[in-house]
């Protein structure tokens, strides 16, 4: 009995998912071995042994993740290595090994971890929808498979040739674990693969893949990926491509041999990339896009927004949500050029850099409802308040719809609160910026695996608080900003939350600002209850200038009556439950690494940069006496208003002194 029961376990254990039916069946009718329980099987045991093989390793002390960290645990960002031959390292990032050049020869960014493993996750919930229909189920390391062989124990001991009963998603569904190829599985592309990472972390954390293509127009990045993929053993699943991302594109598209998948992470700016993409993946694919040219997205430099991403961006606190919508309103607009539409299944911005996520449709009566989803937003340069003016809209006349330019605009020559001017920006996305259902689904997924991921508790937070947002209000208010208008003291983030809820509005906060208030109050109700929080925290009225946006604001009287008493729904759950919300910068230099160089290394310009600006809030403020104000040009001056002559501390020199630049 003892041998029986060793030859069925082991045949079990290595036999292929999607066959374990047909074997059990096999192994009833040639030796009569009857199952002794219930079995709850995890598919990736019979393909790896995963499990076993950790356990074995914690038991001897092989297993240390502090080997593979070079920051702290504690962070979410680092990664590891052990220096190799050749100047090498090896790099160690979720179940992926890469061996990485020292020099900057191929761009690789140990900070955007996170950015990967919140793209296994989405990519993970993404293909067990769609394989589902074709009756697919994925098996995902740590998670619990469903699966069950149902035992009749009241049959042990009799010699018949009835069959165990099975369950049906044991008949009906055959299984995909990671590392293997699934035929009817997803196919995708890494356009800008770099070393590889991202593809190779894809064919081993993400089940239910066809193939995946690595592709990168460097000689040496390409190199690298194939040296990756054998030392990953991944050959079967990832396939090396060296060609411009745009000209693959359009051959597969021409081809009509589109991806599932596209993933687009590129150093800067995505834009050249977008109407490739928008064609080469499959109608219902996913497209995955970062952006990390934020200065450009966030105001600094409009016009080249607008160049980039037909656009028009300006400087706001809510300028990371407008990047957000930006981008996703220049998807949309490639994507109507060929009778397409997107949407947005996860959109985030974190750190330095935003990330998309959106769902590309084919439908011409669908893409006509696409000017009544963007808006230009009129904001005061004064106070900050901010107005949307769609750019269509839609009429239901019975079953019919009727497409019609939206009336504007929303606000007269100047602000209605401080008599100030508008800005104009825009167009933007004006719809929601996730599908709540799909971010419940990998928040879920990530809930009951927090193993799988090194950043998996700063997914759940960011996810949580995207959940959480009002997703039919664009943009946000942020405290400080409302305080700083009129010059008085802030009310907390609850209390102002409170005083909203009290009026009967909603209110939320944003994932993007830390002490965003996102809420759908007219801007007016907004005023009136920082109106009245000033009066209980008086500001000094005779100091303030009479055309200045505080005193225009000031003195009006409150129309609504607020209060401030705290409410029990004020407190958002994220916030209650202390999830990792917004992290600290993780390690010194953090931010945006340098462009990849054919012999590596950085630009002596960008390394004097760097220098100049190493501690340069610091040292100034050790500096007691002010000298350092000399370098910075006299504002007043210039306007011709200064009275101090050279008693200022700042320079009146007519040009400003050579590499210097003006205060922050």
């Amino acid at each position: 009995m003892t041998e029986k029961y060793l030859l069925r376990m082991w045949c079990m254990r290595h036999t292929l998912s999607q066959h374990r039916s047909a074997t059990a069946r096999l192994l009833w009718k040639t030796w009569n071995l009857l199952p002794w329980v219930d079995l709850q099987v995890r598919t990736l045991s019979f393909i790896e042994g995963m499990e076993s093989d950790r356990a074995q390793e914690m038991e001897t002390g092989g297993f240390r993740p502090e080997q593979n960290i070079v920051q702290p645990p504690a962070v979410d960002s680092g990664s590891g290595g052990e220096p190799v031959k050749n100047g090498e390292t090896v790099i160690t990032e979720g179940k992926a090994k890469i061996i990485f050049p020292s020099a900057n020869e191929v761009f690789y960014n140990p900070v955007q971890e996170f950015n990967r493993d919140l793209t296994c996750a989405v990519i993970t919930e993404f293909a067990r929808l769609q394989l589902s229909s074709k009756r697919i189920q994925i098996a995902v390391p740590g998670e619990e498979n469903v699966s069950k062989v149902v035992v009749d124990l009241s049959k042990e001991g009799k010699d018949d040739e009835s069959e165990p009963t099975l369950t049906g998603d044991e008949e009906e569904h055959t299984v995909s674990a990671v590392g293997e190829v699934c035929q009817d599985g997803l196919r995708v592309l890494e356009a800008l693969a770099a070393s590889g990472l991202r593809s190779l972390r894809f064919a081993k954390e993400v089940p239910g893949l066809r193939s995946v293509v690595a592709n990168d127009v460097s000689s040496k990045a390409v190199e690298l990926i194939n040296q990756n993929i054998r030392l990953n053993d991944m050959g079967h699943l990832v396939t090396a491509s060296l060609s411009d991302a745009r000209m693959l594109m359009y051959q597969h598209k021409a081809a009509k041999d589109l991806f599932d998948v596209i993933d687009l992470d590129p150093y800067g700016s995505p834009s050249m990339f977008l109407d490739a993409a928008v064609q080469a993946v499959s109608d219902g694919g996913l497209l995955c896009v970062t952006c990390t040219d934020m200065a450009v997205m966030a105001g600094n430099s409009g016009e080249t927004c607008y160049s980039k991403y037909g656009a028009m961006s300006i400087k706001a606190k809510y300028c990371h949500e407008m990047a957000l919508r930006i981008i996703l309103h220049s998807l949309d607009l490639h994507a109507n050029c060929y009778q397409r539409y997107i949407v947005p299944l996860l959109s985030v911005s974190a750190d330095f850099y935003i990330r998309v996520f959106v769902r590309v449709f084919s439908g011409q009566a669908k893409v006509k409802a696409s000017a009544s989803k963007q808006a230009f937003v009129y904001n005061c340069v004064g106070c900050g308040s901010f107005h949307f003016q769609r750019l269509g809209k839609l009429a239901h006349n019975g079953n019919n719809v009727t497409y019609k330019a939206a009336p504007g605009p929303p606000v007269g020559p100047s602000c209605e609160h401080c008599r100030q001017r508008h800005q104009l920006g825009g167009p933007m996305w004006a719809e929601p910026l996730h599908e709540a259902g799909f971010v419940q689904r990998v928040l879920s997924a990530i809930g009951s695996n927090p193993g799988r991921f090194r950043t998996s508790q700063r997914i759940q937070g960011i996810l949580s608080m995207a959940i959480e947002e009002l997703s039919d209000v664009p943009l946000y208010y942020t405290l400080d900003n409302l305080s700083k208008t009129i010059h008085c003291n802030s009310p907390s983030l609850l209390q102002f939350r409170s005083a909203l809820l009290h009026a009967g509005y909603r209110v939320s906060l944003s994932h993007a600002c830390k002490n965003a208030i996102k809420t759908d109050a007219p801007s007016s109700v907004v005023w009136d209850i920082m109106r009245c929080w000033e009066k209980l925290n008086p500001v000094k009225r005779e100091r303030l200038s009479e055309n200045c946006p505080a005193a225009c604001i000031l003195s009006v009287e409150p129309k609504l009556q607020a209060s401030f008493t705290i409410r029990a729904d004020a407190n958002p759950n994220s916030r209650k439950q202390g999830l990792k919300r917004f992290q600290l910068n993780p390690e010194p230099n953090w931010g945006p690494k340098a462009r990849a160089r054919a012999g590596g290394g950085i630009s002596s310009s960008l390394q004097e940069k760097r220098r100049l600006h190493q501690d340069k809030r610091k040292g100034c403020a050790e500096e007691s006496d002010g000298s350092h104000l000399k370098n910075f040009p006299c504002k007043r001056f210039r306007e011709g208003s200064c009275s101090l002559g050279d008693k200022c501390r700042y320079s009146h020199e007519t040009e400003p002194q050579p590499g210097s630049t003006a205060p922050v």
